[in-house]
Parts: C-alpha cells; structure tokens; sequence
C-alpha cells in the first residue's frame, strides 16, 4: 500500500540500496492435494465440484477467528459452497467476488495483470493452493468494509516488488483488509511484495494468522490505521526471516495474542531488522514462547501500550526489549497451547507455509510429532539395545525419530546408516553420565572376518544420516592402549559422523587418540556438525577430520597418554579447499596435564593430499596453561604455515600475543569466522 501520513510511525527513516528485483526465497517442494475423481477437478479449470467437499475444506480457524462476534459464528470460509479449481485470474477473480459461499482451488501459478492488482475477496470465502503448486505472483486481496468469514491458505503469494525498498509509491500487499472481520490467514508463503505483505486495517478484527512464512520484505506486518481500539488478533507458529520493520507492528489493538512466532534475522543477508514486535497506541499485548534470533530492538512498546511477556527466548538480539503494563488471559476467549521456544526453527521450518496436504482439522496443520522408540537394559523400553532401535527406523523416514534410552551403561556398537535421517538418540537420565554407549575397539583390531578395524571402522558410534541429533548421554572408546601396546594402530574413535546438520547437544564424548571424527559423506560433500553444551575428552588429535564443524560453548578436557606422559594435539582437520574446518569458539580448553605440553592442532592431509586446505579456528576461548606458546605444529611432512591455523579473542594462562608461531586474526577477519559462517543458514534446534 502506499503510505499515507497516519502510518509514518511504522517507518524507519533511513536510506536504503534497492535490492534486486525477482529474487525470491527457495520454494517449497512440489506436491498436490489428494482430491479424488468424485470432486469434478480432472479436466479444464473453472469447473464446480459435483460431490461432497474435500475434508479440509471443513476446517475452523483457532485464535480471536473463531470466537463469535458481530453477529459471525467462527471462521469456515466457503464451507457449504462449491468446490471449484481456478488456473487463470479471470477464473479467480469471478468467484473471489462473487456474493455465493466458494471453496476455490489455485492449482498452478496465476500472474496478477496489471503487477500489483489486489482481488477484491467478498464473504465467505474460501482460496486455498493445491499442494504448494498455488502461487498467485504480482499482487494479492483485498478485503474490503464489513467482508467477513473468509480464509486464505496453503497459498505463495510473492513477487509485487518493484526495486524501491521503503516503497511509497505502490499499493501492493499480498493481502490488504480495510474493516474486514473474521479472517483466517494460515499456512501461506508472503514475500518480495512492493508495500505490506499483511495488513489488518480500519478496525478489521477477529483475525487469526498462523503456520505463515514472511520473508524478503521491508514493511512485514502491520496492524492498525485507526483511531479506534477495537482490534482483536491471534498471530501464533509464524516465521517471519529477511524483514526489515513491522514484524509485527500493532497499533491501537484492543487485544493482540502472539505467541510461537519465530523472528529471525539471519546472518550474511542484506536485510537487517529494524525492530521486531512493536505494541504502539493503546494496543494490549500478550506475547508468549517466541524465539527471537539476531533481532535488534526485539519487542518494543509505546508509553501508553502494554505488553505481557510469558516464556520467550532472544539469542542474539540487541537494543529494545521491553514489557509492561497490564493485558489479559488470552484463555478467557479460546483455548490453545504452547510449544517451546526452544523448539520453533524445527518446528516451523517443517510445519510453516504451504502444504503438500493441510490436513483436515487446524489442529493437524502443526508439525508432525516426533515418534518415540524406547530402550531399556532391563525390558522396560522396546528394545534393549540401541542398535535394535536404530534398526527398528524406517529406510527414508520423513520426520524425527527421537530413541530415548534410559540410563545404563550400553557395551555396544551403533551405526545410524544414511537412509534413516531424523533420528535423534537421547538420553533419559537425570545427567548426561547416566546414559553410556561404550565399546573399545581400534584402528588395529582384528575383525571377525579378518583384517582390522582402521580408524573410521573403529568408532563406538558411527553417524552415516544426516539431521542427526545426540543429547544428554556419554559416548565413549574405552580402548586400553597400556594393555595393548604390541597393536598396531591405537586410534580409537568414540564417535564418527560422516553427514550433514548434525547436532551434539549436551553430550559427552571420550576416548584417547582420535576421539572425534568428524567426517563428510566424500571429499566433495558438505558436513556441518555443531557440537555445543558438550565435553570432549582425549590426547592425540582427538577433534579431527574434514566436516565445517563448530564446538561452541564446550569444554576440552586433555588427558595424559596411556604411560602418564602429557603431550599431544587438540585438533587435526583435514579440510577440502574453500571449505571451513574445525572452529572452536566460546569454550574452555583445560586438563590435569602438564604445562606447555599440548598443540591446538596439525595439518592432516589425508592420504598425502596436497589438495587439502586443513583449517583450525580457536577464538573467544579460555586457554589452560597446558597450551603450548607455539601452538601449532607440522604434520607428516606437510607445514602448518601453508593451511589455515589462527586465533581470535582468546583468554586464560594459554593464550599469547600474535607472532609469525601464533597467528591472530584481525577484527575484519574474525567478522567472517563467526558461527553462523560456519553453520551457513542452518540454524541447529533441539528436535
């Protein structure tokens, strides 16, 4: 919309270089409803259904849309009225407009002509996409005074963008409603539009906006344009990523209910937050379990606003946070529940924006629960191995798998095999030293078959699927090289991963000579692991291997070697070129070992290859005086100076000054080796 005086204080004034038109965010996968044959889709669009609706056609929205007021019972849409499939906007907008109940199907991509037109929705109405194939591209609704009973869903509603970032030209919103009431806005994809992607108007209330994605968009969200304090909405499992203001911004609500909402200001992008859920006039404001990442001036109010916080969570955030006032109890006007905050990137980065299928109650739009397998030594869980569980996960599960193991010690071997992604083994014990899945085999041990191990085959547990997640329990090689010196080869691996988007949360992990591998699939492939919360415990190159692998907020524990001597290596990447290594960050590096007597890392080329570019970052973290003054070191031939080995911001008795033996980043560098460089979009989230 363009942007008369009244909304100037939504704004941020600041330049602004125009972005790139046409750029949008990756789509959803390509899927399609089920209809069946009965319903007269199969042939030409346009065409009415001759049989009963399809089941989600039934559903009701939650939130303020489905408490009864101005004389509207809930929120159903055009339930009762005449299925129908449309593929062109004339065939949209002759039943969008029409006085008769539709439940109207948008089964392909339709291009809004003229760019920026907003279809002007009558009452009861519902426009839902078929799978994600429903794009409407160049413009949007509108829902004009008194319009009533209308949903909108499982729709991309994208690309109105017209190169002017603070745009105050063009009136094109995805979806516009001026004194509208009972409007369900759920599970749709809104971006890269010239004006607001939503916006609630002119005391348009009764509004429920869940399970939406928002992003690539200056002017998000905004709620208001009126005098008046008549206002009531539930904005609840939206994520809203690249948006800059009005996230949302709430003016004059009488009653404005967010909660699950995840907010997040990515790193590396070119949009940046200006602020994030703003309470403005004499909004009440209740805000509950919203995660909000990398957002500046998270929440905000007026003087005469109020905002009630319950249970949110900021993880990077700056400037304004803020609450006060009374509100009050959203349970009053309907029922609902809570998830964690803790939880939404999951969540929502599996549940949000539109669906291959909706499901058939709002209820069942959430994400899919995760499916518990139990063991237990002692035949109290469904399996009394982990393996036996592991084996137990379908081949190509689509969604997280959580194996709860209850406490004991576990002498096993375990292989997560890469087609069973999702699966998260966890321990249920009150520490994570109550859970320990233990074994002691090494590099030169004898296999059943003949031949050894080698160092890969030897791990306790191997990690061949990616989107794997460990919490809570030990996992340990308790190989006896004391015992076992006429060995050849005393690598040991406690735990081996070879995927991507693997998550080490609360763990333990502990052995002697190579602890940790931290593998890719191949040489060409990516293999992001972070590993936070956690202990890693060893001696010789015990954090190792080619993965772009984060330890964050961890501790380092070093041992003494098998005859009680001290010395050995922290780390030893083996990176491919252009791709990032080991980066340790935020931790404690510490041991009861001998000062001076440990290297931060060495350069493994694996098998000899000059390719290799191996890469160790230790920053912001507190050095024991177990480490050495020169902490890097060569290895097999190949000199640590030729790869990539630095530090930044450390602190403690280990740290030192910068030399041509021990070089430090600068500033501008450690800008580039943060966390979220490494981890590249992903953002780990217990699931």
């Amino acid at each position: 919309m363009s942007e008369p005086r009244s909304k100037a204080q939504h704004r941020r004034r600041r330049s602004r270089t125009a972005l790139a038109v046409g750029v949008p965010l990756a789509l959803t996968a390509a899927g399609t409803f089920t209809y069946g044959t009965d319903l007269g889709l199969l042939g030409g669009s346009g065409r009415q259904a001759s049989a009963a609706a399809p089941a989600w056609a039934a559903d009701t929205a939650d939130g303020f849309a489905s408490v009864n007021s101005l004389g509207q019972n809930g929120t159903y849409g055009g339930r009762g009225g005449q299925v129908v499939t449309v593929t062109t906007q004339a065939e949209l907008e002759k039943y969008a407009t029409a006085t008769q109940p539709y439940v109207i199907v948008v089964a392909g991509t339709i291009a809004m002509n003229p760019v920026g037109k907003e279809i002007k929705v009558q009452s009861d109405k519902t426009i839902v996409g078929q799978g994600t194939a429903g794009h409407i591209v160049g413009g949007g609704f509108f829902l004009g005074q008194g319009v009533h009973n209308v949903i909108i869903r499982n729709l991309t509603i994208r690309d109105a963008y017209q190169g002017i970032w603070n745009d105050k030209d063009h009136d094109f919103d995805a979806i516009q409603m001026d004194g509208a009431h009972h409007v369900w806005i759920d599970h749709n994809d809104l971006r890269h539009m010239a004006d607001g992607l939503i916006d609630v108007r002119k005391d348009s209330t009764n509004v429920t906006v869940s399970w939406n994605r928002l992003s690539d968009n200056n002017k998000t969200f905004g709620i208001g344009w009126t005098e008046n304090v008549k206002t009531d909405i539930t904005i609840h499992h939206n994520w809203l990523r690249e948006t800059e203001q009005r996230n949302p911004s709430t003016d004059n609500a009488a009653h404005a209910h967010l909660y699950n909402n995840f907010l997040e200001d990515a790193p590396g992008t070119a949009i940046k937050s200006a602020y994030g859920n703003y309470s403005r006039g004499g909004t009440k404001m209740v805000l509950e379990n919203s995660l909000f990442q990398g957002v500046k001036n998270p929440v905000i109010k007026d003087s005469g606003a109020a905002i009630v916080q319950r249970g949110n969570s900021f993880s990077g955030t700056s400037g304004r946070n803020e609450s006060g006032g009374s509100a009050f109890d959203p349970k009053t006007y309907y029922p609902y529940s809570l998830d964690k905050a803790a939880d939404l990137p999951s969540i929502l980065k599996a549940g949000a924006g539109p669906r291959a299928s909706i499901g058939t109650t709002a209820a069942s739009t959430k994400a899919a629960a995760a499916t518990t397998l139990t063991v237990a030594q002692d035949g109290s869980g469904q399996y009394r191995t982990v393996q036996a569980a592991v084996n137990a996960v379908p081949a190509n599960n689509p969604s997280r798998v959580v194996i709860a193991v209850k406490p004991g010690t576990y002498r096993e071997l375990v292989k997560v095999p890469s087609n069973k992604p999702h699966v998260t083994i966890q321990g249920t014990g009150g520490s994570r030293k109550d859970t320990t899945i233990v074994y002691n085999n090494a590099s030169g041990t004898p296999k059943p078959g003949g031949g050894t191990y080698g160092t890969g085959g030897s791990a306790t547990v191997a990690v061949e699927a990616d989107d794997f997640q460990a919490r809570n329990l030990t996992i340990s090689n308790d190989f006896d090289e004391k015992a076992n010196q006429s060995l050849d080869g005393h690598q040991a691996v406690a735990l081996r991963t070879a995927a991507d988007k693997v998550f080490l949360d609360g763990i333990i992990v502990s052995g002697d000579q190579d602890t940790l591998l931290l593998d890719t699939a191949s040489k060409d492939r990516l293999g992001r692991v972070y590993v936070s919360n956690s202990y890693v415990i060893g001696n010789v190159d015990f954090i190792f291997g080619r993965a772009t692998a984060v330890v964050d907020k961890s501790v380092i524990t070093l041992k003494k070697r098998w005859n009680g001597t001290s010395a050995g290596y922290v780390t030893a990447p083996s990176t491919a070129a252009n791709r990032k290594g080991i980066l340790i960050a935020n931790s404690t590096v510490n041991g009861d070992v001998s000062a001076g007597s440990f290297h931060l890392g060495r350069p493994w080329h694996a098998g000899g290859d000059a390719s290799l570019d191996p890469q160790t970052t230790v920053r912001n973290t507190n050095l024991s005086s177990a480490i050495k003054s020169t902490p890097w070191t060569d290895m097999s031939g190949f000199s640590w100076k030729d790869d990539r080995f630095a530090e930044y911001g450390n602190y403690g008795a280990g740290a030192g000054q910068a030399s041509t033996n021990r070089p430090h980043l600068s500033d501008a560098q450690a800008a580039n080796q943060e966390v979220g460089d490494w981890l590249a979009g992903w953002t780990p989230s217990a699931s």
